[in-house]
Parts: C-alpha cells; structure tokens; sequence
C-alpha cells in the first residue's frame, strides 16, 4: 500500500515538473529495494521515464547497481529517504549544572557506560541556541549528519524535491521529554533495551529535529504521514481494496489475501500510536516550488 501511495506521488510530481524524461529519483537507505518493487508493481503513469536510483550504505543490504552513497549525478527529480534520518549518527548532549555536557561513551569493567564531559564552547553554544533555558536533567541530540545529508540532498535536487519521512519533532520539544522516548532502540522487530546494552544487537534510532534540518533550509511542507498519503489517494487505494476483499473473501485465494493484506497495512501507516506518527517533510527546489 505504501508503495502504491508513493508511486501516485511521483506521477504528481512527475507533472508538476511538465514531465521530464528521464525522470530520476533517489531512494536513499534503500536497503534490498523493497519499496522501489512497490512503486514498480504499482506501475505508475511515469514508468516510462522512470530512472529509479537506489542508495543503500550496507553491503549486506545493497541490491546488484545501487550506489553507497548519493550519486554525483546526473541531477534527480525527487530525492526520497524513507526512515533514513533517524539512523544517522548524531551527538547528545545534556544540561547539568546550569551548562552543556557532551554524553560519551567508555569502558568500565567489561561494560559500556556514560560519560559526561564538558561540551565544547561551540557545542554548548549551539545547545544554547538550540533549547534555550532546558532544564538541567535535559538531553539534546545535535544532527550534524542529518543536516549534512540535506543539504547534499539538496544540492543533487537543484530544480526537483527532497522527501524525508520519519519520526520528527523539534529540539525544544525533545529537551522537555524523557530521552528513552526519542532515543530508542528496536531488536527482532520490537522495542529493544538501552542503547549500550548488547551492542551490534539492537538498531539505535533518534527522532528528527526538524528545527536543526531547517537551519539548511526550511521545508516548504511539514505534514503528518497519515496526510501525506490522504493527499496522494490513499482513500481511493483503501476502497479498493476493501471491495476486492468483500467479493473475494468467501474465496480465500492469493487475491482476496493481498487485498486483506493491504487493508491491515493501511491502517498500520495512519496509526497515530506507531507508523502514522511519522512526519512528511518536503524541500521543493526551482521547478516544484
């Protein structure tokens, strides 16, 4: 269902580019390709010009011709990261004593514990400016990568858009809330335990501050998921779903389970408890803007 929702949002934008051919977009964190099959299942309008270009960090993960990192060129239309961010390194720190402190990691008796060090002048300085008066106790990630990242997003997009969805909030709102409910981790599809438990066992993921990513640029829409896909015809997938389930059911083939199967998935991605709870964040460059 995701799939289809994000292959009707590249014909709209394939449109409202007049149509270029070739029409290139980045997936970056592509992992095997499993949303690029999606798309391409989905067979949309576009597919003809279609350039659909995979970026994928781990060699485990990366599918035959997807690159590690973003392309050089040629320009893209539409740079897409689909729960990337999140996973990008990032610094944290924490307010204690009325002044910024770096949490580092060492090693103690076999074991890996905090440290707090006394943050550099410009990471404090940042802190500051960042989450002002934060109260002590209060943790902070600083995305360096992230913003790195868009801004290179940005200069491989100059007349297309950039498209990042994840879990997104902002830095004075995460200096107010307990740390383990923006910094978490997930192991065997569930929630895992603290980010120093077991490492290489647990994936460590971080909301995105989406104040730090608009100090490059400011996105030009900032939605819920559940609204960004309402906006590219998720309704209209979901009742058709639906009636192929209604006049399938009583068969129990591979049909009427797919149809089930997207129905289950729809309602997982407007969830506002889990998936629906991702942002949609858009950068629109010359020609979309």
């Amino acid at each position: 269902m995701f799939g289809a929702v994000v292959a009707r949002a590249l014909d709209t934008w394939w449109e409202a580019a007049d149509r270029p051919e070739p029409y290139v977009v980045v997936e970056a964190g592509a992992g095997t390709g499993a949303l690029a099959r999606s798309v391409e299942a989905a067979h949309p309008a576009c597919r003809h010009a279609l350039q659909y270009v995979l970026v994928e960090r781990s060699a485990a993960l990366r599918p035959a011709g997807a690159y590690a990192d973003l392309p050089a060129g040629p320009p893209a239309d539409v740079v897409l990261a689909n729960e990337l961010l999140d996973n990008l390194p990032f610094l944290l720190l924490e307010r204690a004593a009325g002044t910024w402190s770096e949490v580092r990691v060492a090693s103690a008796g076999g074991q890996l514990v905090e440290r707090l060090v006394p943050a550099a002048a410009e990471l404090a300085g940042e802190a500051e400016v960042l989450a002002p008066g934060a109260p002590d106790g209060a943790r902070i990630p600083l995305q360096r990568r992230a913003a790195a990242w868009l801004a290179d997003a940005l200069a491989l997009a100059p007349r297309g858009r950039v498209v990042v969805i994840d879990y997104a909030d902002t830095t004075p709102s995460l200096a107010r809330r307990p740390w383990p409910e923006w910094l978490r981790t997930y192991r065997a599809h569930g929630r895992g335990g603290h980010p120093l438990e077991q490492p290489g066992t647990q994936d460590i993921t971080c909301d995105v501050a989406v104040d730090q990513l608009a100090r490059v640029r400011p996105p030009s829409s900032n939605r819920a998921q559940a609204d960004f896909l309402a906006a590219h015809g998720l309704a209209g997938l979901v009742e058709a779903a639906r009636a192929e389930w209604h006049a399938r059911a009583h068969l129990g083939d591979l049909d009427a389970l797919r149809a089930r199967s997207r129905l289950s998935e729809a309602a997982a991605l407007t969830d506002p408890a889990g998936l629906g709870a991702f942002r949609a964040l858009e950068w629109h460059n010359r020609r979309t803007a």
